[in-house]
């Protein structure tokens, strides 16, 4: 079992760079479709250098990441399925679902803004960029504590964090609207 905690920390690393991407692509959406409504030639140059910047993190750090995280998840489990067997990992294996859908609705997403397609307004990109935020502090309070009851805490927590975020979003955009360069 010496090989056990090189793959768990193959797993933790995969996880840290696959967030790191799921929490950068939707700010570099952010500024493809601030771009995308400015005036030539700004709108060209911004756009083909976003949709670049946006490519690469994708297809060179999220993906592979996403995927190598799951690998070594998934042998983990094998090596010790009695966490399967844990309440509180069920309960994860649902946030780690919803954590797959978010990344393939941000895959659309990436897809229609790299075929100037625009179909989300950057406010909208602003509040999709938190979505996995929410996921990760579920996972990360389910797996330190292990606990229903500590796990009902830790979504109130989350519940609370997500009212202070979209207040913090209205007090920036009120801001933002007085004076356009803060």
């Amino acid at each position: 079992m010496d090989y056990y905690n090189y793959i768990k920390s193959f797993h933790l690393i995969f996880v840290i760079t696959w967030f790191a991407g799921l929490f950068y692509i939707p700010r570099l959406f952010v500024y493809q479709i601030e771009a995308f409504y400015k005036p030539s030639p700004e709108k060209e140059i911004l756009g083909k250098q976003l949709k670049l910047m946006a490519k690469r993190l994708w297809y060179i750090i999220t993906w592979p990441s996403a995927v190598l995280c799951t690998v070594f998840a998934i042998w983990l489990l094998i090596i010790n399925p009695y966490w399967l067997q844990q309440p509180w990992m069920h309960v994860k294996l649902v946030f780690v679902l919803l954590l797959f859908i978010y990344h393939l609705k941000t895959h659309q997403y990436f897809k229609q803004l790299q075929n100037d397609v625009v179909k989300k307004s950057s406010s909208f990109m602003r509040i999709w960029n938190e979505g996995a935020t929410f996921i990760l502090f579920a996972v990360v309070f389910l797996v330190v504590l292990k606990s229903g009851i500590n796990w009902v805490w830790g979504i109130i927590g989350i519940i609370v964090l997500g009212v202070l975020i979209m207040l913090g979003f209205k007090l920036y955009k009120s801001i933002r609207d007085k004076n356009p360069g803060a």
